[in-house]
């Protein structure tokens, strides 16, 4: 079984525990491609215990950049009152409101999602304010000081991992080649923020340029700034207002 070489040691006992009397089964889902995240439950997300299920994207180790730059900008901006929007199973809006005082509100689309981030959000005692809205059809009627948000960026035509066909398609591909949740939500943005607000996005690894131009556009003196992942590709953005 190749698949099982690429697994860690940690993951693959948890799996032989979980799963001790139909390994079997659980060795050929993983032949065929469904994410091991899935078949053990959870995932650790900055040291933080996030279940996850098909109705929710798995949080990947880049987005813990997002909320690792988010709480050291946060923590100076001494912002109060931030939102996650799309926020899947939670796992950014968890994350953060364990590192911080603040008030935070998290929204998706999907309510199996929000189900999900609602257990999460129990488990981990955060106390976050989730509400369902379609934000390419609807506009948020709130004022926030920070808007953070890891949307569906990924291109239709774009090549994705095997993985991935498993996942909620909706919380992963975007129209106008990735940047349609950029622009709505920068749009929205010039209403939702407060004085001196902020945006935070992850972003795709060529989409810096194009989310800039949308960003000055609606914003022409902001401050903006990228931050680089692991594989110094562009991963995240800053928009400050």
């Amino acid at each position: 079984m190749n698949r099982l070489n690429k697994i860690g040691n940690a993951e693959l006992k948890l799996l032989k525990e979980i799963y001790k009397d139909n390994i079997d089964e659980a060795y050929k889902k993983l032949e065929e491609n469904y994410p091991i995240q899935y078949l053990i439950g959870y995932v650790d997300f900055y040291n933080t215990k996030i279940n996850v299920n098909e109705s929710v994207l798995i949080p990947r180790y880049e987005t813990e950049i997002l909320v690792d730059e988010t709480i050291k900008f946060l923590k100076e901006k001494k912002y109060k009152k931030i939102i996650d929007i799309c926020t899947g199973s939670g796992a950014i809006a968890i994350a953060l409101k364990k590192h911080l005082n603040i008030e935070m509100d998290a929204c998706d689309i999907s309510e199996e999602a929000l189900n999900t981030a609602q257990e999460n959000d129990l488990e981990n005692n955060t106390k976050i304010n989730f509400f369902k809205i379609d934000i390419l059809k609807e506009n948020i009627n709130k004022k926030y000081d920070c808007i953070v948000s890891n949307p569906p960026y990924v291109k239709h035509d774009e090549t994705v991992s095997l993985e991935t066909k498993y996942e909620p398609q909706i919380a992963l591909f975007a129209n106008n080649n990735g940047l349609e949740f950029y622009e709505k939500i920068i749009k929205d943005a010039v209403n939702m923020l407060n004085n001196n607000g902020s945006i935070i996005f992850e972003i795709g690894a060529t989409q810096a340029e194009s989310i800039k131009k949308i960003a000055l556009s609606y914003f022409p003196n902001s401050n903006i700034r990228v931050i680089k992942d692991f594989n110094n590709y562009d991963r995240i953005m800053f928009i400050e207002t």
